[in-house]
């Protein structure tokens, strides 16, 4: 990891494209802005986490799963 100081109003460039700047500190906590590039997301871990828990759940091939699949795009159940 690594581990960058940074006062309110100074900022850090992730590849040539990424800025973060330190906007407010309040004790504890820490504002920080983001400019990246149109077309990329950001998301807090917390939630960048759960959308990668549910998709490797959605590719998980059970007999329920594939059965939905199937009658979705019209076919015959599996037995």
């Amino acid at each position: 990891m690594l581990l960058i100081t940074r006062r309110i109003n100074e900022s850090i460039i992730i590849n040539g494209t990424i800025e973060v700047k330190v906007v407010e500190v309040r004790g504890n906590r820490v504002k920080l802005g983001f400019e990246y590039p149109a077309g990329n997301t950001v998301y807090r871990e917390e939630l960048f986490r759960k959308i990668q828990e549910e998709n490797r759940n959605a590719l998980e091939i059970t007999p329920e799963n594939l059965t939905n699949v199937l009658n979705k795009i019209g076919k015959k159940e599996t037995p």
